[in-house]
């Protein structure tokens, strides 16, 4: 569906803005963050904390979340973006939860796929 694809694709633009802006922000704020592509095509920031390890940070579009981890305490609205900025920045100058870095996926298509058929 070329349709589908269209949205898909500005829905990557769109999250890569969003990161682009925090990345400029936490940049102003001495928080290292960088812009990259994953090798599933997802942008995301690359934040070191103040330990030197890095963390991926997404964007969940759905759920207007910016996260780096899978539990509660690793995700904030990136509607109040100023809010974000604060949490995130905080979390790296604190450092990041011990351990690997969990996944939060939640693939909405895979559940509209299930209902449809």
């Amino acid at each position: 569906m070329q349709t589908s694809k269209t949205i898909k694709d500005q829905q990557r633009a769109y999250a890569q803005r969003l990161l682009a802006a925090l990345r400029e922000q936490l940049s102003a704020r001495d928080v290292t963050a960088v812009l990259i592509i994953t090798a599933d095509g997802r942008p995301a920031l690359d934040v070191t904390d103040s330990r030197g390890r890095m963390r991926r940070v997404f964007v969940h579009l759905s759920f207007c979340w910016f996260y780096w981890g899978d539990q509660n305490d690793e995700r904030v609205s990136f509607l109040q973006m100023a809010g974000a900025v604060d949490r995130i920045e905080q979390a790296a100058r604190d450092g990041w939860h011990d351990g690997e870095q969990g996944e939060l996926s939640i693939n909405l298509d895979h559940i509209l796929d299930a209902h449809r058929g």
